[in-house]
């Protein structure tokens, strides 16, 4: 009878005629109806851009050319720029991400700390994320600058190699002072997302370990690190699709030279530089399916061990 009264509730209707369900897809349809507009229109528009030939340099050049653009990039006469693009996008990823993940840990380490001035120190250490990424670029451009800035000086002055070095001018010095530059605005933003996850660490689990005799170093690598597994990969997730995206930095100090050129910023110099704005909405639109194809294996692989490591806790 019971369970007879529960299907009964569960079809009732409410006053308006609409079911339950139907009355929440409702409600949902009006932001769903935004979020496409703000979102689909512009990148399914980038797409038919991208399927067509088109410049502002030769009038009347505009015909459709289907994936021509494409395999132009990837195997065609582009293709080596492209690539380069690639590989300089995913080795500043690799070093940048690996950094600031260190980084992080330590930063929030500190900050997780019971001592007279955290506050302070937690509100230092959030500063230079909070710093525009154009203008960041620009402040270690002039860290950076030969003879007058800060790096060269410091080096010089130290009596190690580099101080003659034109560091955004050189390839390998020009990455560097990228990552440089990336690795100190971003990495508080890793070290407060790292945070979130230690506070909810119970005390009782430490002061356990250490009536058993465990050193710091013990608890850290036995507890910390183990419990700490789901924010630090959640923390990898965002960093990782967002230095893929990565166009400030490039832009504002190198402006893509002496390999430094980023996909975002490959796909930017087409469409401004040389107005080719199908090949430039190509470049564009692959590197939307790269990003998501990271972001597929992460959710696919990583968030499986997410859901096993908070099934077992």
């Amino acid at each position: 009878m019971e369970a007879g009264s529960v299907a009964v509730r569960r079809k009732q209707k409410r006053p308006s005629g609409l079911s339950e369900g139907r009355l929440g897809a409702a409600m949902m349809a009006p932001s769903l109806i935004v979020m496409g507009l703000v979102a689909a229109f512009p990148i399914g528009y980038a797409v038919w851009l991208s399927l067509n030939e088109y410049s502002v340099r030769v009038e009347g050049l505009s015909r459709f050319v289907g994936f021509d653009n494409y395999a132009d990039e990837l195997w065609g006469e582009n293709s080596s720029e492209f690539w380069d693009a690639f590989v300089n996008t995913f080795i500043f990823t690799g070093i940048s991400v690996s950094i600031e993940l260190v980084l992080g840990i330590a930063f929030a380490l500190a900050m997780h700390q019971a001592f007279r001035g955290r506050a302070l120190l937690r509100a230092t250490v959030l500063v230079p994320w909070a710093v525009l990424t154009f203008g960041t670029g620009l402040l270690w451009r002039s860290i950076f600058e030969p003879n007058l800035g800060f790096w060269p000086s410091m080096l010089d002055a130290l009596g190690l190699p580099g101080a003659d070095a034109l560091w955004y001018g050189e390839d390998g010095y020009a990455m560097a002072t990228i990552i440089f530059a990336d690795v100190w605005k971003t990495a508080p933003f890793m070290a407060l997302l790292i945070l979130a996850g230690l506070q909810v660490i119970p005390e009782d689990v430490y002061d356990a370990a250490k009536v058993d005799g465990a050193t710091a170093w013990q608890r850290f690598v036995r507890i910390t690190l183990p419990l700490l597994r789901p924010a630090i990969l959640v923390a990898l997730l965002f960093r990782t699709l967002d230095a893929l995206r990565v166009f400030d930095l490039p832009f504002a100090l190198t402006q893509g030279s002496n390999g430094t050129t980023t996909l975002s910023l490959y796909a930017y110099n087409e469409l401004t530089d040389n107005r080719l704005i199908g090949e430039g909405s190509a470049i564009a639109a692959l590197t939307f399916l790269i990003v998501m194809i990271v972001s597929f294996l992460y959710i696919r692989f990583v968030g499986g061990n997410i859901r096993a490591m908070t099934e077992e806790a």
